[in-house]
């Protein structure tokens, strides 16, 4: 249990010399290991939301049910999310860079078997392939900028890293309406073909194998297990509870093994030579609180985000296209403000930067949460750019706090945790906002619909309007006439935006506990150990 012991007190002296290595030529410098990396991070950010616009026509095409276009999300997902840890571990064993390489060259691949699968299931099959190539390649990335970067410039290199993830996920809409509109849906993975290749050559002309002196050397196996088990019936339950309800038995016996898996993943933690992640880590303030941060994060952004896109499309009857060029302010400011809120951090310390960005993000949700169906695009556009400026800093500086006070050998499961806690943020955000959209809908629309002098419901009717109106869907039956169709439409409409409403401002509420947060963190003790680590 060595490694335990030496958390928060690593330093240059415990890794290696302190000064960054000397590279020859452009190999191993820290701005072209900057730009490489995010060339396959791009890959990986791009995909999580690029595939949603694709969707509609993978299910045509290959005649897929609605169940099955939902485990096109949902096996991406849960391998991703189950794997991110044990693949930073995988990085801190054998080497950053191989493992990056390894990442991006079977995401690549995997890509491409999608582009050519003639079936539902080969698509669902590869798409597991990708979360879990996806996994090595992102926590190594972020162990490569660790290990690479001096102090100095490291919050200055999280931050352009985190402008390319938040830039690649808001343009996935815009350029995946493009392709199979113009194209085909297997354009949409074919395009990672390419940029993969890229990407790799890149990573074996540029990148150095850093590793760190106290570098793990053996493994963990019945803690990966455990862990992978854990979150695994933690991420299936945030999946099926939409569809299963917050009551049925189904969703708490997930939760409660889950539960139950992560209290016995941490007693034996303690008792194996070499754990998986050494709960001394934990010790640091700073980092569990950085945890818990990108966690709040993730479920006020992604969680108040899912219902702008129905917002878009559905009540103002946007294109997937247009709906993405309407969150352009949201992603023009976060690439503007990431470098900034990096320089900013680097110069007072993460505490006031969190905490600012936390602010704003409140504030962005609570307008939002103040939409109406006839909102103007001006009005939406400040909303959506005040939210851009307040998850930069917080995309940057939660990220550097739980890297930065993590020992160098724990970096890649460091950028496991940042990524892992990401993942569940957002999974936790759609499903408990979710629950909120339900519950207002199922309460106010019997009304509204009354109200409103519509013929009275079935309960079967009712149920199924409910579900539509909760995505923004006017459960209009054909051959209905037009006046009626404009009162279910109106109906429809307004009670959608009550509920976004409710969501927004609990996601608001969500924000405010996180600046909170925001205080017990502090700038990475560790991070000077980085720069200096040896390569190979």
């Amino acid at each position: 249990m060595t490694s335990q012991t030496t958390i928060d007190k690593t330093g240059p002296g415990d890794g290696a010399p302190s000064g960054p290595a000397p590279a020859k030529g452009l190999r191993g410098h820290p701005w072209v290991t900057l730009v490489t990396v995010a060339v396959g991070v791009m890959m990986v950010a791009l995909d999580g939301t690029i595939v949603a616009i694709a969707n509609p026509a993978i299910q045509d095409d290959l005649d897929a049910s609605l169940a099955d276009v939902q485990w096109i999300t949902n096996a991406y997902f849960l391998a991703l999310a189950v794997a991110l840890i044990t693949a930073g571990k995988l990085g801190d064993r054998f080497g950053h860079r191989q493992t990056f390489l390894i990442g991006v060259a079977g995401f690549a691949a995997s890509s491409g078997a999608i582009g050519l699968s003639g079936s539902i299931a080969a698509v669902i099959v590869f798409r597991v392939f990708q979360g879990l190539f996806g996994a090595l390649l992102m926590p190594a990335a972020l162990g490569l900028l660790r290990a690479t970067f001096p102090a100095e410039k490291l919050n200055m290199a999280i931050g352009i890293w985190g402008m390319v993830i938040g830039a690649s996920t808001a343009g996935g809409p815009i350029l995946g309406g493009v392709l199979v509109e113009h194209v085909n849906w297997q354009s949409v993975f074919f395009i990672n073909v390419p940029v993969g290749i890229v990407a790799v050559v890149l990573g074996v002309m540029i990148l150095l194998d850093h590793r760190a002196k106290n570098a793990p050397r053996s493994f963990d196996i019945l803690g990966i297990v455990l862990l992978s088990a854990s979150m695994f019936c933690l991420v299936w339950a945030l999946i099926k509870a939409p569809a299963w309800g917050w009551g049925d038995g189904k969703t708490w016996l997930f939760i409660g093994a889950s539960v139950v898996g992560f209290v016995l993943f941490s007693v034996w933690e303690t008792k194996v030579r070499e754990p998986l992640i050494p709960l001394a880590m934990f010790r640091s303030v700073a980092l569990s609180a950085g945890v818990v941060l990108m966690v709040l994060m993730a479920i006020a952004f992604m969680g108040g985000l899912f219902f702008v896109t129905f917002y878009l499309q559905n009540v103002h009857g946007m294109s997937p296209v247009d709906a993405g060029l309407h969150l352009l302010p949201l992603t023009a400011m976060m690439i503007v403000a990431s470098p900034l809120a990096g320089a900013m951090i680097t110069k007072v310390g993460p505490r006031i930067p969190l905490a600012g960005g936390m602010v704003c993000t409140a504030l962005a949700m609570y307008g939002i949460s103040t939409l109406q169906t006839d909102t103007g695009s001006a009005v939406m556009s400040i909303w959506f750019a005040l939210l851009g400026l307040g998850l930069a800093p917080v995309m940057v500086g939660a990220t550097e706090v739980i890297v930065g006070n993590a020992p160098m050998e724990l970096s890649g499961v460091a950028g496991g945790l940042q990524q892992a806690a990401m993942q569940i943020g957002g999974s936790l955000g759609t499903a408990v906002l979710g629950a909120v959209m339900a519950s207002k809908v199922d309460s106010d629309l019997a009304g509204n619909w009354a109200d409103a002098g519509l013929p009275q419901l079935t309960p079967e009717q009712a149920h199924q309007a409910s579900e539509a109106v909760q995505v923004g869907v006017a459960p209009v039956a054909p051959g209905t006439p037009e006046q009626v169709a404009a009162k279910i439409a109106d109906v429809a409409h307004n009670t959608f935006i009550d509920g976004m409403s409710l969501a927004s401002l609990v996601a608001a509420g969500v924000a405010v506990v996180a600046v909170g947060v925001a205080f017990l963190t502090k700038r990475g003790v560790n991070a000077e150990a980085g720069a200096g680590v040896g390569h190979i």
